[in-house]
């Protein structure tokens, strides 16, 4: 029996364009121009190029793979069935369809050798940038002049709508100034959107554009030529920078009248336009139908087995030489915590029990960042250029920095300077954070978590343990007025699914709240205050159920038995919880004060627990300083809030917590009126 020859390029890249239009007719709706333009591209990466192992998907020296321009997730999901991952053919006929592995676009955790969620245009290529950053500081952490256990690329398919959106500037920006040389873009140059043509709003020349931002740029390559597409590979793995490749393609391209034009870009091609199509690129088979000659050809199993088999036994020998470094490089890419990280999250909690201090929380967060760097080695701080004000650094941080002119790779630190890139900062987290090996954080202050909400949403809905630092968090900012002043932030974060939002009262929920982030499997936002916080005093017990997002601080005076009411406040709020306790007193009301930094944590606990915090039938008043809806769920209509529903003002933090309300006077009243 002879084996059939290899399938030329063209069936292997008309096999994409079959199975995008074929897909996107069952399901009705989809995109197949872009898969259909790209599928050259795709055949000339992934046949000769990426190191994946489609048995492994999770193999820890992959090359990494981001379809940022996700709409054309189609192609993703060919390249996945063609090659061998675990995508049946029937999951592809599924496309859109509920349940099915194929969804409309990529999805973290739900394709197999998906590396990211993508869709939100220009975020993926964000997250690339954090992907090849966490590849560059591995690389310089654990690799040896004998011995690389770390040496894979980050490649990432965009196009214009990723370029015109704002991200794609700040991403960019950022990678080249650092010389992030494993990653290489490939520009879909289609000159198409929905709307049609881009030259009449984009045009920009975006090669001078990207040689700006100190990038290796090679321009007008054929996007529909393999071997042009391979050869522009090859060079840009000799660059000493990140480098993008411009292929110029043809929307749709195959389709006879709708190839160039909007029509193909975001809509079925249509029964006549398809079987045209088949007639026009030679495809005579039936849909879904791809010739055996077509599979072999693109079957990457072999191949990758081979890839990972030869790295595993490079680390063998590194393990035999650096058995230390080995280990923790195990642990670390294994997304493994340290083996006594409980009694060590214990001591840095106890120990700010100890000290008692009176300090901002955003003091507090120094400090225990301070004392988790001990501990954790993968730990990766950063800020939006507000690192003195955020006070996300510590004594021993080493900020990272490009490598010297000359040289590849990046020198190694554990702190990175984002600049004002907030919405680039914290989509390059969530890139750092899917790679592996690091944990990572980044702060700026919480007025401009509006700029990177997009990526904290897309951190929830990936459940990325990324933590997410938010400092200056109310009216207590003080003197820099309302347009630094968050009022509905808190709340709003609240409202994403799968966010955990930690608003810490003193230097203990503090450190509690970053343990708990640290061990979270999904998102962290940590909010801190600029002003000082009282410190108060807890039992073991009270400080156990810190983790459990809410509990009582304070209890009610038994000697007073005629009214009860219940404080639920947070961060600075809870000093003025407890403070109102002795006046309501002597008004005759027992008040609880509930001290609730993490409303989602404690919504997670079991009704039980939830019914002995806050016990039905007790009239609650929520104090914060911001939007007073989110609190009816807690307090009802009945109940009170201590809020601010209108933009603060410029003066000093004392004169605005008395001007809003934020008085020990004004939440007595407002108990009595809950009481009637």
């Amino acid at each position: 029996m002879t084996t059939p020859s290899p399938a030329p390029t063209s069936l292997m890249a008309n096999a994409i364009r079959a199975l995008a239009m074929d897909a996107v007719q069952q399901a009705n709706s989809g995109h197949p121009g872009m898969p259909m333009g790209m599928a050259e591209i795709g055949v000339a990466l992934w046949s000769r190029h990426l190191r994946h192992n489609p048995a492994n998907p999770n193999w820890t020296d992959r090359d990494r793979f981001v379809l940022s321009n996700g709409h054309g997730s189609m192609l993703l999901y060919s390249l996945l069935h063609l090659t061998g991952y675990d995508l049946p053919i029937e999951e592809l006929k599924n496309f859109r369809q509920m349940h099915s592995k194929t969804p409309g676009h990529p999805e973290y955790g739900i394709t197999p050798g998906v590396e990211t969620t993508t869709g939100p245009l220009g975020q993926g290529l964000a997250n690339s940038v954090g992907m090849a950053l966490a590849e560059a500081l591995l690389a310089a952490e654990f690799n040896k002049p004998d011995a690389k256990i770390v040496d894979h690329h980050t490649y990432v398919f965009l196009g214009d709508g990723c370029l015109m959106e704002g991200i794609s500037h700040e991403a960019c920006s950022f990678a080249g100034t650092l010389k992030l040389n494993k990653l290489i873009a490939f520009y879909d140059d289609n000159g198409i959107s929905i709307d049609g043509e881009v030259v009449n709003w984009f045009h920009d020349d975006t090669p001078k554009r990207f040689e700006a931002y100190g990038w290796n740029v090679i321009p007008h390559v054929n996007g529909h030529d393999v071997d042009a597409v391979d050869a522009a590979i090859v060079a840009a793995k000799q660059s000493n920078k990140p480098t993008l490749i411009c292929c110029k393609t043809v929307i749709g391209e195959g389709a006879p009248t709708k190839a160039g034009s909007h029509d193909a870009h975001g809509a079925p091609l249509g029964a006549e336009e398809i079987a045209k199509t088949r007639a026009a690129i030679g495809w005579k088979w039936e849909p879904f139908v791809i010739p055996q000659e077509v599979y072999a050809a693109w079957d990457a199993k072999e191949a990758g087995k081979r890839f990972e088999s030869t790295w595993n036994d490079a680390f063998a020998q590194y393990q035999a030489k650096y058995p230390q470094e080995a280990a923790e490089f195990t642990r670390r890419t294994g997304k493994k915590l340290p083996a006594d990280w409980a009694q060590k999250a214990q001591a840095i909690i106890a120990a700010a029990n100890e000290r008692a201090e009176t300090v901002a929380s955003r003091k507090a967060s120094q400090q225990t960042i301070e004392a988790l760097a001990a501990v954790l080695p993968e730990l990766l701080g950063g800020s939006a250029d507000l690192t003195g004000s955020n006070l996300t650094n510590w004594k021993a941080s080493k900020p990272v920095r490009a490598a010297h002119d000359g040289e590849s790779g990046i020198q190694w630190g554990n702190h990175v300077n984002y600049g004002v890139r907030e919405f680039g900062m914290s989509a390059g987290l969530n890139g750092i954070t899917l790679h592996g090996g690091y944990k990572a954080f980044g702060g700026t202050f919480l007025t401009f978590s509006d700029y990177s909400r997009n990526a904290l949403r897309m951190a929830a809905l990936m459940k990325a343990p990324s933590i997410f630092v938010f400092t200056h968090d109310s009216i207590g900012l003080g003197e820099d007025g309302p347009t630094h002043q968050s009022i509905e932030h808190v709340s709003s974060l609240r409202l994403i699914p799968h966010l955990d939002v930690w608003r810490p009262a003193d230097t203990v929920e503090t450190a509690v709240s970053w343990t708990q982030a640290v061990e979270h499997h999904g998102p962290s936002v940590l909010i801190f205050t600029r002003q000082n916080l009282l410190f108060s005093a807890r039992t073991d017990a009270q400080i156990a159920n810190v983790a459990k997002g809410g509990y009582v601080l304070r209890d009610w005076n038994d000697d007073i038995v005629a009214r009860k009411v219940i404080l639920i406040a947070t961060g600075s709020e809870v000093e003025l919880a407890l403070k109102a306790v002795e006046p309501l007193a002597r008004e005759g009301i027992a008040a609880r004060v509930v001290s609730m930094p993490a409303t989602t944590v404690f919504d997670r606990q079991d009704a039980e627990y939830r019914e002995r915090v806050l016990p039905k039938g007790v009239r609650r008043v929520a104090i914060e300083a911001g939007v007073t809806d989110f609190w009816r769920k807690y307090v009802g209509l009945e109940g009170g809030v201590v809020g601010i529903d209108t933009f603060g003002e410029s003066a000093p933090a004392g004169v605005l917590f008395k001007h809003f309300g934020f008085t020990v006077e004004h939440v007595v009243e407002t108990a009595k009126a809950a009481l009637g």
